[in-house]
C-alpha cells in the first residue's frame, strides 16, 4: 500500500513539474484546476475526485454502442458451429475445406490486428468501428450469397479483418472513457455482449438454413453503424493529437456537464506529454527493458488463451457434442442458455475479485474441464464406460466454455488496454492482438484434425496449459482492480526499474 501510495505521488510531482514549466504563475495554474500544493495534499484531493466521479449515461450508452461491435464478433464465431451441416451438405465440402472456412475467420482476425493498432492511432477509436462494420457488412452479405467454397471463405475472410480490428479497438476506446472504479466491469461487457451473439446464434442455428442465419449477423452490423454516430471520441486519443479543446468537450459530456473535469483533463494531458518525451515508439523500438514487463504480460496472456483450445471448442462445439455421443442440438441450446448469465457474473464480479483471482479461477475450471474430455475421449476410443461419455463430453464442453467466458475470454483484452503508456499504445497494443489471432487460427485450423487424430491427448495438452497457465499468472501478472491507467503505468514502470 505504501508502495502504491509512493508511485502514486511520484506521478503527481511529475505532473506537476510539466505544469509549472508551462505555467509559471499562480494565476495559470487557478485556471487549469490546479493549485500549489504538496503532493500529499493533490494526492488527498485527487483520491476525493476521483471517488465523487459518476457513471454518466453517456458513459452507460458509449459502453453499449462499443461493445455491440463485440455481438457482430460473437455472431461470426457461433456461425460456424450451427452452419456446418448445412454448408457441408449444400456445397459439398470436405473435412479441410469447412476447417478453412471455419478458420479463415481467425485468419482474417489477424490480417485485421497486425494493422489494429495503426488504424486506430489515425482514424481515432470511433472512426476506426465504423471502418470494422464495412468489412462486416460485405463479408456477411459475401456469406450469404455464396455459390461455392472460394465466396464464402472470401466472405469469412473480410468479416474477420472486422473482427480482428473490433478485437483491438472496442477494449481500448471502453477503458479511455470508463471510470477507474468500473473500468474493468464496462471492458468485460465486451466480453458479454461476445457470448450474446453466441448464445444467439447456437440457438437459431439449430433452425434456420445458413444462408438465413448469415442475412441475420448482417442485422446488427447496420443497426451498429447508426448508433456510432451517437457517441464521442476517446479524450485521450484527443489529447494525443494535440486536440486539446475536443479532449475536454468529450471528457464534459462523458462526466456530466456539472461536474469539474480540469484535474482530470490535465493528467491525461501531462501523462501524454510525459510518455511523448521519448517519442512515438516503433515495433522494433518495443523490444527494450523498459517495456519487456507490460509485453511480458500482453503476449503471454494472448498466447496462453489460445493455446488453451478456447477458440476451437467454440467453433465446432456441435462436432465434440457428436464425436461423445450428445446430442449437439440439445447441446448447443444449453450452451446458449447460460453464456449470457455467466458472462452477466463475469461482469458483475470482475471489479470485486479483481483480475488476477478471477484469471487463475479460469485456468482452473479451464484446465479440469479438459481433462474431463480427455478422459471422455480415452473412454470412448476403448469402448469404456460408453453410457457415462456424453454425459462427461456435455460437461466438460459446457464447463470450459462456462470457464472461459467467466475470466480468460475477457480479461486478457481488459489487461492489454491497460497496461501500456500511450507512446506505445500502438506498437504494443498490434503485437498483442496479431499474437491472439495467429495461434488463434493456428488452433481452429488444426482443430478438427487433432480431434480425428486423437481427441483425448489433444485435450491433456490443453489442460496442461491451463495449468501452466496460472503460474504464469501468479508470478507475473499485476492487479490493476482499481487504479487509473496513469497509476498503472507508473506501477509497471517501477516494476522494470
Amino acid at each position: 500500500m505504501e508502495r502504491q501510495k509512493s508511485m502514486e505521488k511520484g506521478l503527481l510531482r511529475k505532473s506537476l513539474s510539466i505544469r509549472e514549466r508551462k505555467f509559471p504563475n499562480e494565476e495559470a495554474f487557478l485556471e487549469s484546476g490546479l493549485s500549489r500544493k504538496s503532493p500529499r495534499e493533490i494526492t488527498k484531493k485527487a483520491q476525493n475526485d476521483d471517488g465523487e466521479c459518476r457513471v454518466t449515461a453517456t458513459v452507460f450508452f458509449s459502453t453499449f454502442v462499443a461493445v455491440s461491435g463485440s455481438f457482430c464478433t460473437g455472431c461470426g464465431a457461433g456461425f460456424s458451429s450451427g452452419a456446418q451441416s448445412g454448408i457441408t451438405k449444400d456445397l459439398s465440402l470436405s473435412v479441410a475445406e469447412y476447417s478453412m472456412f471455419g478458420s479463415i475467420l481467425t485468419l482474417g482476425g489477424l490480417i485485421g490486428a497486425i494493422f489494429s493498432g495503426k488504424v486506430a492511432d489515425v482514424l481515432g477509436r470511433k472512426r476506426t468501428m465504423l471502418f470494422c462494420e464495412a468489412f462486416c457488412i460485405t463479408g456477411w452479405l459475401a456469406v450469404a450469397l455464396a455459390q461455392d467454397a472460394l465466396w464464402l471463405d472470401c466472405g469469412r475472410l473480410l468479416l474477420g479483418i472486422g473482427v480482428g480490428l473490433f478485437s483491438y479497438v472496442i477494449p481500448v476506446y471502453i477503458a479511455e472513457i470508463a471510470p477507474k472504479h468500473v473500468r474493468g466491469s464496462f471492458v468485460f461487457a465486451n466480453q458479454l455482449m461476445q457470448n450474446c451473439g453466441i448464445a444467439l446464434f447456437f440457438i437459431i442455428g439449430n433452425f434456420l438454413p445458413w444462408r438465413l442465419l448469415a442475412i441475420v449477423g448482417f442485422v446488427p452490423c447496420v443497426l451498429h453503424v447508426f448508433c456510432l454516430f451517437f457517441i464521442p471520441e476517446s479524450p485521450r486519443w484527443l489529447a494525443k493529437k494535440g486536440r486539446d479543446k475536443e479532449c475536454r468537450s468529450a471528457l464534459q459530456r462523458l462526466r456530466g456537464s456539472d461536474v469539474d473535469i480540469s484535474r482530470e483533463a490535465n493528467t491525461i494531458r501531462d501523462t501524454i506529454e510525459m510518455s511523448e518525451v521519448d517519442g512515438e515508439s516503433r515495433m522494433s523500438e518495443l523490444f527494450q527493458r523498459r517495456y519487456a514487463y507490460p509485453l511480458l504480460i500482453g503476449v503471454g496472456l494472448m498466447f496462453l488463451q489460445q493455446l488453451s483450445g478456447s477458440s476451437g471448442v467454440t467453433y465446432y462445439a456441435s462436432s465434440l457434442f457428436n464425436k461423445g455421443g450428445f446430442p449437439s442440438a440439445i447441446g448447443t441450446s444449453v450452451i446458449a442458455t447460460i453464456m449470457v448469465p455467466k458472462a452477466m457474473l463475469g461482469t458483475i464480479i470482475v471489479d470485486k475479485l479483481g483480475r488476477r483471482t478471477l484469471l487463475m479461477a479460469s485456468c482452473a475450471a479451464m484446465g479440469l474441464s479438459a481433462l474431463l474430455l480427455s478422459v471422455s475421449y480415452g473412454f470412448e476410443s476403448f469402448g469404456i464406460l460408453p453410457d457415462l461419455t456424453p454425459i462427461f463430453t456435455c460437461i466438460g464442453v459446457l464447463g470450459h466454455i462456462v470457464a472461459f467466458a467467466l475470466g480468460m475470454g475477457g480479461l486478457p483484452w481488459i489487461i492489454m488496454a491497460e497496461i501500456f503508456p500511450m507512446n506505445v499504445k500502438v506498437s504494443a497494443g498490434t503485437l498483442v492482438t496479431v499474437t491472439n489471432w495467429l495461434f488463434g487460427w493456428v488452433i481452429t485450423y488444426t482443430f478438427n484434425f487433432m480431434l480425428e487424430w486423437n481427441a483425448s491427448g489433444m485435450f491433456f495438452i490443453f489442460s496442461m496449459v491451463s495449468a501452466f497457465s496460472i503460474v504464469f499468472i501468479y508470478f507475473l501478472v499485476p492487479e490493476t482492480k482499481g487504479r487509473s491507467l496513469e497509476e498503472i503505468q507508473a506501477l509497471l514502470s517501477n516494476s522494470v526499474q
